[in-house]
């Protein structure tokens, strides 16, 4: 179930995703890269890393993804998914976003016990809308604060790659934007924690998985891989599979799609 923020809140955070699971059966799910950063937040949700094993803390932030990331879940959960602009976690943090890109940062290293009445009303499984109302609160508390200059440039840029669906040259960008691909470069690495080029190529790769969903079961991939961009086909599939882990028609047979960028395998 998916919330819209405020309008004061929509250059900061995209939306709200409430996700609930009432099964005891383990679930393999993979959250892979849309461009975004977020915030989990949960109150009792046992999710461990695929690969090492280890035990997720109960609410984290997590940075600018450049691939995907595989987990399992155990058991029920009640959890609110906070999707970000890229560039908010760098808000949030105050630290470059290079630090915290790929990263799974425990919310109690950050905030302590500022966002623990959230757990707590999770754990209770409290309305989502007045937990989300709550978070609304909170973040607009917290922007109050005077932000960096960058944030119009980069900003500005953004919607600029996001109006022309990532196809978007580095000479375009620096016609639009007045500065080299170089400054832009180190610019967008510290704010949002990706390149220019690679967030780009991680819109583009989304307006195509728009276009697929909304063909439904009728699709050209040929011709909507092209319409999107894309020279040919097969560098369509090598993009997709190094972003998402799997080939187009393989993420189209995944039953569960929990959010666009949020699967269970």
């Amino acid at each position: 179930m998916q919330f819209e923020p405020p309008g004061h809140l929509k250059p900061f955070i995209r939306h709200y995703i409430f996700l609930e699971n009432s099964e005891k059966n383990t679930k393999d799910v993979r959250l892979f890269t849309d461009g975004s950063t977020g915030l989990i937040l949960s109150g009792d949700m046992k999710l461990y890393s695929r690969i090492s094993d280890t035990r997720m803390p109960l609410s984290f932030f997590y940075g600018a993804l450049s691939s995907y990331k595989d987990f399992y879940s155990q058991g029920e959960f009640f959890l609110i998914a906070v999707i970000f602009q890229p560039y908010f976690l760098n808000i949030l943090l105050k630290a470059s976003a290079r630090e915290s890109r790929d990263q799974i940062i425990s919310v109690e290293d950050v905030f302590q016990y500022q966002l623990l009445p959230f757990q707590e009303s999770l754990f209770n499984k409290i309305s989502p809308i007045s937990v989300i109302n709550e978070l609304n609160i909170f973040f607009s508390d917290f922007l109050h604060k005077k932000t960096d200059s960058d944030y119009k440039l980069i900003i500005a840029v953004q919607q600029y790659i996001l109006t022309n669906n990532g196809r978007i040259s580095s000479k375009e960008l620096e016609k639009f934007s007045g500065y080299s691909e170089r400054q832009l470069e180190r610019k967008f690495e510290n704010n949002m924690g990706l390149s220019p080029k690679k967030y780009s190529n991680i819109i583009r790769l989304h307006y195509f998985l728009s276009l697929i969903n909304k063909a439904a079961g009728d699709q050209n991939m040929t011709g909507l891989s092209y319409h999107a961009g894309y020279a040919d086909q097969s560098h369509l599939i090598r993009e997709f599979k190094n972003n998402v882990g799997l080939t187009p028609k393989q993420y189209l047979k995944t039953e569960n799609k929990m959010a666009v960028n949020f699967i269970e395998l």
